[in-house]
This record gives C-alpha cells, structure tokens and sequence, in this order.
C-alpha cells in the first residue's frame, strides 16, 4: 500500500519583469509575463512506513515538490495522494506567528495539524522539554534565532505523532547537540513504521535514513531508485563539476571547531606515521604507514566510531575512506577526560603521485553525526616513474612453454 502517490505533476509560475506588469496583464489582458517550470512531470510512489530523500543541486525543484506534498503550493497538472495525517518541517518561521510566543504557537501549529485541544495540553511539556526552549517559550517567536525556530517546529511536527513527516533541509542550522536528538528522533519514527520525506544537501543522512531517493535536475527526475546506489551517481556528477581549488581558509573549514559543550569529545591531532612510529610528511609508493589520532573524551558514558579519510584535494575530494564501524573495535563506553589513541596500519600506500590530507573523524553512536573532524598536515607522495594515479601491490610470473 502507497502512502504517497505522485502522478505527472507540473509545476509553473509567472514571472513579472516589473510589479506592475501584474496589473498591466490585468487590465489590457495581454500577457505580460513569461512561464517558469518548476517541476515537469514527476511521477514517484512512497510505500508505508518507508523513507523518501529528494536531492539535487540548488534550484532544482526540491522545495517546491516538498511544499506540494504538504498542501502550502497547488500543483498546475498532475496529482499528489497521501495517507494519513502529515507534519511538515519546511523553511524556517513557516506556520509560526510572529507576535505570538513560542507556547502559544504550540497550539496554533498542532491546532493545524488537526490535534484535538485536549490532546494539545498533555503535549505541551513534551513538546517544551525536547526543544529546550523552556526559558523562552513564552517570548514572541520573532525574537528567537534560527536554531530556536528549528527546535521549536521539530518538536511540534514529531510530538503530534503523524503517518507522514516531511521535512526540508531545516535541520542543518541546528547544533549538534540537538541534530543529535533529531536523528535519534526520525530513528524512531521510522522503527514505528511511519513514512518519512526528507530533502538535504548531506548525502550521508540521506544514504542512512532513506531508503529510496529521487535526484531531481531543473526540475525533473534524473534518476530514481536505491539512496546509496542514487547518492553515489549524484556525488560522482558533482565531483565532475567542481572546480578545485586549495588555500588556507579550507583548511579552516574542515579544522574548525564547535563548542566543547554541544560535544562528546574533540580531536587533540591527526596524523601519518611510518612502521617506527616517527611522523612524517611524505610517503613512497607501496610504503607501509600507520594512521593515527587522539581523542580526549568530554563526558561519560560516550560510545563514538572513528573515521579516516584522505583527502586529494582541500575542498572534499575523498580518495579514501576507513571507519570503526566493526564489532571487533572497541567503541566504548569511554569516561570522560579519558584519552584514545586510534590507529590503522595501512599495507603498500597505493597512492603514485601527488599529495593528500588526512582526515581524521569522530561520529556518534549512530554514525550518522559527526561530533568533529580534524585535518593533518600535507603529506607528499615521494616522485617516481610509472603512469596512473595509483600503484598495487603485485607479484608477477612469465612462464616459457618449450
């Protein structure tokens, strides 16, 4: 059974070089505008209790599909079904009054959704108590943040328990601390069978959470199918468009920090050894080196993967990627101030030519937030003969046959 159903659905706007070309059109009843398709026959089933992504570069109708589900645009052909009630988490402040406080947009927004009065008061402290907002709950809206906006919309669109959760990229201006709690949230969700859409530019939660995903391109479906087997394509596509650049202020990017309270723990360094254990910063072809980093641990009781990536170039192009998500490596619990050391001995570097960063990450029980990631210094890959990128290592046999 579908618990949403999408069949050939369009949609246009008018677009007006000047506002007062709306009126002109009006009256002289000539157009005055020109059409601009959004979404051009999308056709897309959603079986129940199963998870949709939707990505796609900027500008690809993804905002407009997700405000078509929920009802806030009218499709100009085609038809949307869905089954059950739906809670939408869309661009910040939508469905909030600004003059009102934060409690008494509680009722407003689950007054929306179709939540009997009652049901609403005996939601209100759950509700409260998993946005942290209690300090400000009774202060206007339009004085929160952000942050305050997305804790507040997501606590009301999950507490009210709907068949269908839709959800549009808001949750990236949160802290980590609580996308932590909103994962663990839509985790749920879906261990209760419930149907979840979910549009974001971070391929990671998409592969995790989704089970099927739609890659949208100026407004049609490029590609549909598996999230892995959809998300990889995606990911090869964009690599092929970007342009490669390398400085300082990237580094910064990658090497940044968060706050130590919305952590578990913080990387203390990232770095390449060699068998002995001296840290280097270059490598030949084939060469036995150790990957090592430090974790100082922030509370107690933390359970955390470790990750490795080396990085070719300084804006996200991976070579490599090496996680601890195996039973046979100690995760934790860790205590806090307790210091780990995590290593991966790598045989015959295969990497010929070149340079590379690595990458060191710490991600939560889940694996699907990563508290930080730390950046090595560059390490160089010794000049020597050959062709291709990379090297493996080999035996090799001639045989002569008399």
């Amino acid at each position: 059974m579908f618990s949403i159903s999408v069949e050939n659905l369009h949609k246009n706007f008018r677009l007006y070089a000047r506002p007062q070309d709306r009126l002109l059109e009006l009256l002289l009843r000539k157009p005055r505008h020109r059409v601009f398709e959004a979404l051009h026959d999308v056709s897309f089933n959603v079986l129940e209790g199963k998870s949709l992504g939707i990505i796609g570069d900027n500008g690809a109708g993804k905002s407009t599909l997700m405000k078509l589900l929920v009802g806030t645009l009218e499709p100009s052909a085609g038809s949307i079904s869905i089954k059950g009630q739906v809670a939408a988490l869309l661009e910040l402040g939508a469905g909030f009054h600004p003059e009102f406080s934060g409690r008494r947009n509680i009722y407003l927004n689950a007054s929306l959704l179709g939540v009997p009065d009652d049901d609403i008061v005996s939601l209100e402290n759950d509700i409260i108590e998993f946005s942290e907002l209690r300090d400000f709950i009774d202060q206007p809206v339009k004085t929160y943040s952000s942050g305050m906006y997305v804790r507040l919309a997501f606590s009301i669109a999950t507490m009210v328990r709907p068949d269908v959760l839709v959800i549009d990229e808001a949750l990236s201006v949160g802290d980590i601390a609580f996308q932590k709690k909103c994962v663990q949230r839509m985790n749920e969700f879906r261990q209760q069978q419930k149907t979840m859409v979910f549009c974001s530019h971070s391929m990671y939660h998409v592969q995790e959470l989704c089970d099927t995903a739609i890659w949208l391109e100026r407004g049609r479906i490029r590609e549909m199918g598996k999230s892995e087997d959809v998300v990889a394509h995606y990911e090869d596509y964009c690599n092929s468009q970007r342009v490669y650049t390398k400085g300082q202020e990237q580094v910064q990017v990658h090497d940044s920090e968060a706050s130590a309270a919305a952590k578990d723990c913080r990387i203390l360094y990232t770095r390449v050894l060699d068998e002995e254990g001296r840290v280097i910063d270059s490598v030949t072809p084939l060469q036995n080196i150790v990957l090592e980093m430090q974790v100082e641990m922030l509370n107690d009781n933390v359970r955390c993967y470790f990750g490795f990536a080396m990085m070719k170039d300084l804006d996200a192009v991976m070579s490599s990627y090496l996680a601890t998500e195996r039973p046979e490596v100690e995760n934790g619990p860790f205590r806090q101030g307790e210091i780990v050391t995590v290593q991966v001995r790598l045989q015959a570097m295969a990497m010929r030519m070149g340079a590379f960063h690595l990458l060191g990450g710490v991600a939560d029980e889940s694996g699907l937030l990563w508290y930080e990631t730390k950046l090595s210094k560059e390490v160089k890959v010794t000049a020597n003969k050959g062709l291709g990128s990379f090297v493996m290592a080999s035996s090799w046999s001639v045989k002569r046959r008399q």
